[in-house]
């Protein structure tokens, strides 16, 4: 299945299921609306699926793992080699992402798409593209070639986790640098500018901000992104991280699951997928408010919102596990919950405040 056909094959919820669900949450045993964004998810989630009643059975976080050229300009105070020791911490267990999913008894998948180095782990999936992404600075982060084949990793993903009977997915990443790419991908799209754009990632000083602001305005100039050409822009100014992820977005889309949105790098990917077809938001489920200064804008230009503000800003995929509690309680409500005429109660009194 080529790029093409993928986005051809997105479609709208349903909005029959849609309708159905909404009646039956304004019919259940509470004020009208008094469950606020749990039953909004309901709800999104009956279109995705096209039922009225929903569960999930199995929910897993694909975390895209992948070097950045760009950090050869010190764009980050972590040195390149975190990427690869970090990958292999996820899969021992020992980081968030690891503890948090075992909390949520969720599962994740790593893969690697680009880290520079060959590493090996039994739960490792090697899908490496190239040994991590050119230096914007000089030309573009990969061609457009290997930008559409590291999107292809994640759709394929996608569909296997579908096949597999999952039902609710998330999506994270591994990436020193990779919010210097981000920046320089909501730059690039919408034209926000630098000062509203970029932040300090996993930390800097006064002085390195203003190194990583000089870095990616740099990277914009010299590859000069078509902003009415996501590919153009992913395959520029992106990583391939963020490729994967865009992937996993039309994936979820095509296959009609719900996708939960971590920080601000899978926010940057959601982006490109929606610009690619609009569609694709419908099947976004926001997670936490990143404190990241490019998240807000990301998610003004998607026309989201988040669900919890924790004051995170870790990555990894680390806001989903938290969310898929909150998705399991919205489905486990309209499924559960009891009507007033089940219960032969009488309802004239609801007044809908909403």
């Amino acid at each position: 299945m080529n790029l093409n056909q993928i986005l051809e094959g997105i479609k709208p919820l349903d909005e029959s299921a849609k309708i159905k669900a909404s009646a039956r949450l304004d019919s259940l045993i509470k004020p009208i609306g008094s469950l606020g964004k749990l039953e909004d998810i309901a709800i999104q989630i009956a279109g995705i699926t096209g039922e009225t009643i929903n569960s999930v059975e199995k929910k897993c976080t694909i975390i895209m793992a992948a070097d950045n050229g760009v950090v050869d300009e010190g764009v980050s105070t972590a040195p390149k080699e975190i990427t690869a020791i970090q990958t292999i911490n996820i899969l021992k267990g020992l980081a968030g992402i690891s503890v948090l999913s075992r909390q949520a008894k969720a599962d994740f998948k790593v893969i690697d798409m680009g880290i520079s180095s060959n590493i090996q782990h039994k739960d490792l999936i090697s899908k490496k593209i190239k040994l991590g992404t050119e230096n914007i600075t000089k030309g573009p982060a990969m061609t457009v070639e290997e930008a559409i084949n590291a999107i292809k990793v994640g759709f394929d993903t996608v569909e296997e986790l579908k096949n597999r009977g999952y039902n609710l997915l998330g999506t994270g990443e591994m990436g020193i640098g990779n919010t210097t790419t981000s920046s320089a991908i909501l730059m690039a799209l919408t034209g926000s500018n630098v000062d509203e754009s970029v932040g300090k990632g996993a930390g800097m000083t006064d002085e390195g901000l203003e190194n990583k602001k000089r870095v990616i305005l740099k990277a914009l100039e010299i590859n000069e992104p078509d902003k009415n050409d996501p590919i153009d822009v992913l395959s520029k100014v992106g990583g391939l991280d963020i490729a994967g992820l865009v992937g996993c977005f039309l994936g979820a889309a095509y296959y009609r699951l719900p996708i939960v949105i971590d920080g601000v790098i899978s926010s940057a990917a959601a982006l490109v997928a929606y610009r690619m077809n609009p569609l694709t938001k419908e099947y976004m489920i926001p997670s936490h408010f990143s404190k990241e200064l490019a998240y807000k804008h990301i998610m003004d230009a998607l026309g989201l919102e988040s669900s919890l503000n924790l004051n995170m800003r870790l990555g990894e995929g680390t806001g989903c596990p938290l969310m898929f509690h909150i998705v399991e309680s919205a489905a486990a409500i309209i499924k559960e919950m009891a009507t007033f005429d089940e219960l032969s109660m009488d309802s004239d009194f609801l007044v809908d405040i909403r």
